[in-house]
């Protein structure tokens, strides 16, 4: 697919190109730090659950803004109210045990998801947003499968890890893929 050029495109990439690197780094240390503390449900896991979503709405609000040209910040605004909203549910879910948890977490990825994928059909023309658009599917049918897994046998956290990591790595992905566009300016 061709690049946009257009006068803001090009910034816009080059803002959003930043933030994902920041975002991909963010999913792995987070995966990393989350790895250690997953076995169970103590303070350290539940605030690093709760961490999550807060860091997404930092990184939407960023994205927001430097989307204007693009026409997808309301849309992005949308995801900080429902991120700060799985912060809060999570907050609470962590005293109820993994599988209120697991259930917040899941409805949270299946609305960021689709509003991850909407946002970056949205943005096809700047480039690089191919990899956010399969990030955001992944992301719907992931949340889909930590709510069924809520009810398995014996729910447990790590599946947050794998959320994240291919989470991060789409990230990094689009961030190359932006490198184009960014550079067009």
């Amino acid at each position: 697919m061709a690049t946009v050029t257009a006068p803001g495109i090009s910034t816009t990439a080059s803002t959003l190109r930043r933030l994902y690197f920041v975002r991909f780094a963010f999913a792995i240390a987070w995966a990393l730090v989350m790895f250690t503390t997953a076995t169970h449900l103590g303070p350290l896991a539940v605030t690093l659950l709760v961490l999550y979503p807060l860091f997404d709405v930092a990184a939407a609000v960023i994205d927001a803004r430097a989307s204007r040209a693009t026409g997808s910040a309301t849309l992005l605004y949308v995801n900080v109210a429902v991120s700060l909203l799985a912060a809060v549910g999570l907050a609470v879910a962590g005293a109820s045990g993994i599988p209120a948890v697991l259930r917040v977490w899941g409805a949270w990825a299946v609305v960021a998801g689709l509003v991850q994928l909407v946002v970056g059909v949205t943005r096809r023309g700047m480039g690089g947003q191919w990899p956010m658009i399969i990030s955001g599917g992944i992301s719907v049918l992931a949340g889909g499968s930590f709510i069924a897994s809520a009810s398995a046998g014996n729910p447990v956290l790590t599946n947050a890890i794998g959320y994240a990591i291919p989470g991060g790595i789409f990230f990094l992905l689009s961030a190359i893929r932006l490198g184009r566009t960014a550079k067009a300016n």
